[in-house]
């Protein structure tokens, strides 16, 4: 039996490595198909998701431009309201009032309430402080301020009120003593401390009339 010797194999031929090269050219093409697919479609998911930012944006500062429209609005009604307030508790404190400081010592016998009491600048005639009312008699004056719930910038409002109605009542020649009064129908109690501790007469409102609070050790301040 004749052994049929096997040819040996061939070594790299130029066909074999072009045909290598041409697939590793398929290959890459193919990756990069696949990659610049995947980039434009991660871009187009961002394109789509920035223009959704975008619209959110857009409608949360619509909506924040009405908020702020109808806040407004709010804030307007709500200070016509607060005149109200104020003008009811005004006319709530004056019938009662001169009883009640006469019945501490001072006997007033002039009050001037309902138009509030203008304190002009005697060189411009500008106004420079008003009083809601303002209690005399030969001795003493008292200006009373009237809020319907005061807070800590009233007492110190009203502390720079009484010191413009000292300055000028000077020019004017009226030594007469001026003290201060803080009115409230609702006045809160740290409110009540603050003007208090100013030297302001605390006047709160209870039912149909009004109360003075005088606590022990209590010296009114004078202007």
């Amino acid at each position: 039996m004749t052994t049929q010797a096997r040819e040996p194999e061939r070594g790299l031929t130029f066909e074999k490595v072009w045909a290598m090269f041409q697939e590793s050219d398929r290959r890459m093409r193919k990756m990069t198909e696949e990659t610049d697919r995947r980039i434009q479609k991660m871009t187009e998911e961002a394109d789509r998701r920035q223009k959704e930012i975008d619209r959110i944006l857009q409608e949360t500062a619509r909506e924040m431009k009405e908020t702020d429209r109808r806040q407004k609005e709010t804030d307007k009604q709500i200070g016509k309201l607060g005149n109200r307030f104020g003008e009811l508790a005004e006319h709530l404190v004056s019938p009662n009032i001169v009883q009640k400081f006469n019945a501490l010592g001072f006997h007033f016998d002039d009050i001037s309430s309902g138009l509030r009491q203008v304190i002009e600048d005697e060189g411009s005639g500008k106004k420079i402080a008003e009083f809601d009312i303002l209690l005399e008699n030969g001795e003493s004056i008292i200006g009373v301020e009237v809020k319907t719930k005061p807070s800590y910038d009233d007492v110190g409002d009203h502390v720079q009120r009484l010191k413009i109605l000292r300055l000028n009542r000077d020019r004017k020649g009226d030594k007469r003593k001026i003290h201060g009064a803080l009115a409230g129908a609702v006045m809160p109690a740290a409110v009540k401390a603050a003007a208090l501790k100013a030297g302001l007469y605390v006047i709160k409102q209870t039912g149909d009339t009004v109360k003075i609070e005088v606590p022990e050790g209590f010296i009114p301040k004078t202007w």
